[in-house]
């Protein structure tokens, strides 16, 4: 299942991908990964589609990553005594914490965290910023406000504090047992919902325990304040952009979403563009322009990975989605412009052993038009270096852990498998070469770059570059 294309695509499973049928043709069209989202779905649905993706797997004798994706704390209104309530700009509007069903005075709120944060001037929106309105005073106990922008709001609708910290764990009690089930499936990627600190991730990687890859989505603006240090702490990024368009001007997105890949990037943290991406497709055979427009920007911008959500979880045309999808990276890697930004956007490497190698590793693939790069790596950290420097050839990662090589579909431009770690440097050669070959990434008599760590088989070792031919 070797792709004629960089940049990864992950697609969400739900109802209409939930069959051995489906998942298998979802895998041809060109996904890589397959996302749960815990948000839905019972637990006997998860452990269904990761036993036919451990199957498939098999089947195709191809690493497959399976992401979860934490639901996360949702700040949802109280119930309304007379049903949906229509809001008019200007009208004054109080939240309490009385159970009892609201009117149109008093609407209950059932999260303290929220009269915590609250401050004047702080901003309440409901049903993802259909309804806006502005804090004009508080207490412990009540939120006054005014409407600024109008429309309906019925029981239980989503509340977003696009301007206020609220002080909540990003873990809920639903959150913590859905961890300990997904990790006993074996997932191979956790993503963090509503993560505002570096420390929400690193409460999660104590719970992971080393189990799974941790994924920080950014969805609050709070985040973007501890910008690096969160990539620094997680193992990935998803920028969730509808989140983020809902708390934030829609203006202030692209850009923040090139600043994030390019910091992404700097650090060598995989990086999931996400939501929206597709989204006519939910309903129609093929999407707008600007929806293409809207992945190639994400490919442009050097994401390591796209994701279809509702397209692929519960649309009525999932593999068209894949198949649109993967027709538009690789006509977006195909285009001079790309690799120009890619060369254009590398940053100088770190002072370190590793890092001189795998820059220099980039530069001979180039210089010798070699078929890869090839890295022996046993946590991944190695092939991270190497996909972080953009080469303009794959990468084929050669690891003897099985879960490193899972995770390692989500990085651009790799190819993992799994082999023993060499034994010798010939065998190092050998290995390579072999499985370039069967792999169908390098022909005869071309040429490869290998690089791997002595002594062998010894993690964060990589201090050596060696060139072969196949």
């Amino acid at each position: 299942m070797y792709r004629q294309r960089f940049t990864k695509i992950v697609a969400t499973l739900g109802p209409a991908t939930s069959t051995p049928e489906r998942l298998r043709a979802l895998f041809e069209a060109g996904a890589d990964v397959f996302r749960l989202n815990f948000s839905h779905g019972t637990p006997e649905d998860h452990k269904q589609r990761v036993d036919l993706l451990r199957a498939l797997e098999k089947q195709y004798k191809h690493p497959i990553a399976i992401l979860m994706d934490l639901q996360g704390p949702k700040l949802r209104l109280g119930k309304l005594a007379g049903g949906p309530m229509e809001l008019k700009k200007g009208q004054k509007l109080r939240f309490d914490r009385d159970a009892e069903p609201g009117d149109a005075k008093r609407v209950p709120l059932p999260h303290p965290e929220i009269f915590k944060a609250a401050r004047p001037d702080g901003i309440l929106l409901i049903d993802d910023g259909k309804v806006r309105l502005r804090i004009t005073a508080h207490s412990e106990e009540t939120i006054d406000t005014v409407v600024e922008v109008a429309g309906t709001i019925s029981d239980r609708k989503g509340v977003n504090l696009p301007n206020l910290i609220v002080p909540l764990s990003p873990m809920t009690a639903k959150d913590r047992k859905d961890l300990d089930y997904g990790l006993s499936l074996g997932v191979d990627w956790v993503a963090l919902s509503f993560v505002q600190h570096a420390h929400d991730i690193a409460e999660l990687k104590k719970l992971v325990a080393g189990r799974a890859a941790v994924m920080a989505k950014l969805e609050k603006p709070a985040a973007i304040e501890h910008l690096d240090e969160i990539i620094e702490q997680s193992d990935g990024i998803m920028v969730a952009r509808g989140d983020l368009g809902v708390e934030m001007p829609p203006e202030a997105v692209p850009p923040l979403q090139k600043r994030i890949l390019a910091s992404c990037r700097v650090l060598g943290r995989p990086a999931i563009v996400a939501t929206q991406m597709l989204e006519s497709m939910v309903h129609s055979p093929t999407p707008t322009r600007a929806e293409a427009s809207d992945v190639a920007t994400a490919v442009y911008d050097g994401t390591d990975a796209v994701m279809l959500s509702a397209e692929s979880a519960s649309g009525d045309y999932p593999i068209e989605a894949v198949t649109i999808m993967d027709r538009i990276l690789k006509s977006v890697e195909a285009d001079p412009l790309y690799r120009r930004l890619m060369d254009a956007s590398r940053r100088a490497p770190e002072a370190t052993t590793a890092d001189a190698i795998s820059a220099a590793a980039r530069q001979c693939a180039h210089t010798l038009s070699a078929a890869a790069i090839v890295t022996y790596t046993n946590t991944g950290s190695t092939t991270l270096r190497a996909a972080r420097e953009r080469p303009d050839v794959r990468i084929l990662c050669l690891t003897p852990n099985l879960d490193t090589a899972r995770r390692m579909t989500l990085a651009w431009g790799v190819h993992p498998v799994r082999t023993e770690d060499a034994h010798s440097f010939g065998d190092m050669v050998a290995r390579a070469t072999r499985i370039a070959r069967q792999e169908k990434i390098a022909r005869q008599g071309e040429r490869l770059v290998i690089t791997a760590g002595v002594p062998f088989g010894t993690p964060g070792a990589t201090n050596i570059l060696r060139i072969a031919y196949v």
